[in-house]
C-alpha cells in the first residue's frame, strides 16, 4: 500500500489529536466526504487508523502499529531525513544504527560512503548494506524478531557494549513537548539505550508526527542527541529545548513539500 500526499496529511493530523472526522477534513483538504471516506477506509484497512462514527482514531497508545505499516507514513520525508542524516557522518567512522523504519532511510543513504563501520541490531540495514564493499556491517547477536527484524535482548546489549562507536543514529516512535524520547518495546529501548551510551555523538532521525505522540516507554531525552534531522518541527518548545542544549536542529522537507 502506497500512500498519497492527502493520505499522510490525514495521518498525521490523527496523530496529533488522537481522531479525525470526516466532515472536518473534507473542509480542511477541499475534497468531498466521500473521497475522505475511502482515505479512511483505506487507512484502516492497512491497520494505519481504527474506523468511528464519522471518522477514525489512531491506534493504542501502548501498542506501535506494524513495521510494515510504518513504512508507508511520511515515507517522502524518511527518505529526504535520511539523506540529510547520512550527509551528517564522515566516511572512515564508526556507527550504530538501531531498528525503525527512518533509520533504515539513513542506512539507504550511506550506501556511497567509504570505509564506514556499522553495527546494528537491525537485520533490515544489514541486509541494505552487506553488498557494498566498501562498507563493513556487524549485526547485534541475539534472536531476531519475527515482526521487524530487530535484534533485541541480553546478547546484543553484550555485543553493543564492546564497542565504542563515533556515532549512533536513533529513532523513536513519539516525542514528549517536554524533550522526552518516547517508544513501545522495552527490549527494543534498552537495546538503543546502550547504543546511545556507547557513541561520542548521537542523532535522532524522527518525521514530524512523531512530536506530541504518546507511547508509554521512556528512551531518553532531547538534551543526550547531538543533532535532531526531521522534516519539520512544529514545536518552538522542542525548537526552544534544541537551542538551549546546543542540538544542531537538521529540517529536511522532500522536494515537493514546504514546512
Amino acid at each position: 500500500m502506497t500512500l498519497n500526499d492527502r493520505q499522510n496529511t490525514i495521518l498525521s493530523l490523527a496523530r496529533t489529536s488522537g481522531h479525525v472526522e470526516v466532515e472536518d477534513l473534507a473542509v480542511r483538504l477541499g475534497v468531498t466526504p466521500q473521497t475522505i471516506r475511502r482515505d479512511l477506509n483505506m487507512l484502516c484497512g492497512g491497520n494505519l487508523l481504527a474506523r468511528t462514527h464519522g471518522g477514525a482514531v489512531v491506534s493504542s497508545a501502548v501498542e506501535n502499529l506494524s513495521y510494515e505499516a510504518r513504512r508507508q507514513i511520511a515515507a517522502s520525508a524518511k527518505r529526504a531525513i535520511g539523506e540529510a542524516a547520512a550527509r551528517l557522518i564522515p566516511e572512515n567512522s564508526s556507527l550504530f544504527i538501531t531498528i525503525g523504519t527512518t533509520t533504515e532511510e539513513v542506512a539507504r543513504a550511506i550506501t556511497a560512503h567509504r570505509d564506514l563501520l556499522v553495527i546494528t541490531n537491525n537485520i533490515n540495514v544489514a541486509l541494505r548494506l552487506y553488498p557494498f564493499p566498501a562498507l563493513r556491517v556487524m549485526v547485534a547477536g541475539g534472536q531476531v524478531r519475527h515482526s521487524d527484524g530487530a535484534v533485541v535482548g541480553p546478547a546484543a546489549i553484550d555485543m553493543i557494549r564492546q564497542f565504542k562507536v563515533d556515532t549512533a543514529i536513533i529513532g523513536a516512535s513519539a516525542i514528549d513537548e517536554d524533550g522526552s524520547l518516547l517508544d513501545f518495546d522495552p527490549l527494543e529501548v534498552t537495546v538503543a539505550r546502550a547504543i546511545m551510551e556507547n557513541a561520542r555523538r548521537v542523532i535522532l532521525v524522527c518525521d514530524k508526527s512523531k512530536v506530541g505522540r504518546v507511547a508509554p516507554v521512556r528512551l531518553g531525552h532531547l538534551n543526550q542527541v547531538a543533532a535532531f534531522v526531521t522534516d519539520h518541527l512544529p514545536s518552538p518548545r522542542l525548537r526552544a529545548l534544541c537551542a538551549a542544549h546546543g542540538v544542531q536542529l537538521v529540517e529536511a522537507s522532500p522536494e515537493n513539500e514546504h514546512p
